[in-house]
């Protein structure tokens, strides 16, 4: 009896002694992605203070876009890149999509500006993204702004449907 509560005792020391290892090589996608994620980001705020949390990627937003018809909107945060801004004083900015497409941003009752330097850098907008139907005297003037040429405004002759945005604030991913 004695020698079995021996054997008993030594197999139970052996098995708490037991050292886990892990093997950190095997991490899964999402370990990857949660370790990216949680890096800092410096922003410049815009308008509204809002944070980065839960913003649609413009892919993501695109889908959202297609779906939506002229008169549509819904209340949205997203990230993308800037592709184009107001060269007269930063009063709107256009964004891209994926497939070519733009969104066109203006800021709510104008009560900010972006700076006019940031094409190609990444912003977070915060606000309603909506779907209208801009006149051609409207397109011109925007294209008049971001710098076009006389020949490319006269070639604006027809009112286009755009995927628009009216920004409440705005975060501008610093360097």
């Amino acid at each position: 009896m004695k020698h079995i509560f021996s054997i008993l005792l030594v197999a139970i020391i052996l098995v708490s002694c037991k050292e886990e290892t892990k093997n950190t090589d095997s991490l899964n996608d999402s370990d990857a992605i949660a370790q990216v994620e949680t890096q800092d980001v410096n922003y410049k705020s815009f308008g509204k203070e809002i944070t980065a949390k839960d913003a649609l990627p413009a892919k993501r937003m695109a889908v959202h876009y297609a779906s939506m018809t002229v008169g549509d909107s819904i209340d949205a945060k997203m990230i993308a890149k800037v592709d184009e801004v107001c060269q007269a004083k930063g009063c709107w900015m256009k964004l891209d999509l994926p497939d070519g497409e733009q969104v066109m941003v203006k800021f709510k009752d104008y009560g900010f500006f972006m700076p006019k330097d940031i094409s190609g850098k990444e912003v977070i907008i915060n606000g309603k993204a909506f779907v209208n139907e801009v006149p051609v005297d409207e397109q011109r003037h925007y294209a008049e702004d971001g710098g076009a040429t006389p020949e490319e405004i006269a070639k604006i002759t027809e009112p286009k449907k755009t995927y628009s945005f009216l920004a409440d604030g705005v975060l501008l991913k610093a360097k």
